[in-house]
């Protein structure tokens, strides 16, 4: 048997309640498939004990943020019980943090002030950060321009190319994953191609951002997971051309460089 290359999944929600009845199968999974690597980012406040449970139970690493689709939900007060976990815990980024101009209905100014504060907290903190950044991307570049926090991901990467280089130029990688894998993704699968390799980390989302093969013509799109992550790999090394062994060399690297913390 050819050797199991080894991935480290740099995004993966495997607190979400999408994971409650097989959650240890799905950890089983993805250490059999050669993850040995979960990076793990809360969403909310009433989120982060869920977060911290992954670290205790399947090592996964972890990073606590404020995401701002749930911008209804966070308080003022949740920044300081941010800054308390950041303190305890010594997560590996905050995050997921960022912006959301998709959903119309979510206040904007409300986000950015969010996003500050807690671009702040990672100045402090020193810490990268990993991004949202859904129909936001200047406006993120903007923000993170300002408080000039050490680089991370920017997640689900899905912009320009020039603004895949102002990204680049603030120390930061890009995250790909399952939207790769769509023969209709045209942009994200050409700069997949032809962005430096040494820009690019892998990622699941799971259980969201589920590859083509779990979304079949008249089905439901199946669950996302980490056990993916290596067929996802896969597209990307055929868009690249070259071999899955570079690819899963070249993406832990670029991962461990975005995280520092994950190398200890």
């Amino acid at each position: 048997m050819p050797p199991i290359e080894k991935w480290i999944d740099s995004h993966c929600h495997l607190d979400a309640p999408e994971f409650a009845g097989d959650r240890d199968a799905v950890a089983r999974r993805a250490q059999a498939a050669g993850v040995v690597g979960i990076v793990v980012p809360a969403i909310t406040a009433a989120t982060f004990a869920d977060t911290l449970a992954m670290r205790n139970r399947y090592g996964a690493h972890l990073a606590f943020g404020l995401h701002p689709i749930y911008i209804d939900q966070h308080r003022d007060a949740h920044l300081a019980e941010l800054a308390n976990w950041l303190t305890r815990e010594q997560p590996v980024a905050v995050g997921e943090i960022g912006l959301d101009f998709y959903v119309p209905e979510l206040d904007a100014d409300r986000q950015v002030a969010i996003f500050e504060a807690q671009l702040k907290l990672a100045r402090d903190f020193d810490l990268p950060v990993i991004v949202h950044i859904r129909r936001s991307q200047d406006q993120v570049l903007k923000y993170l321009r300002k408080w000039q926090v050490r680089g991370g991901i920017a997640h689900a990467f899905n912009g320009s190319r020039q603004q895949a280089d102002e990204f680049i130029k603030l120390g930061f990688k890009l995250g790909f994953g399952g939207a790769m894998t769509y023969s209709g993704s045209q942009r994200i699968r050409k700069l997949a191609a032809e962005l430096p390799l040494d820009a690019i980390v892998l990622e699941t989302d799971a259980p969201d951002i589920a590859p083509s093969w779990l979304d079949l013509p008249g089905q439901p799109r199946g669950r996302n997971e980490p056990a993916e992550l290596p067929r996802i790999a896969a597209v990307l090394a055929e868009l690249r051309q070259t071999d899955l062994a570079t690819i899963a060399a070249a993406t832990r690297t670029n991962t461990l460089a975005a995280l520092p913390a994950l190398a200890s």
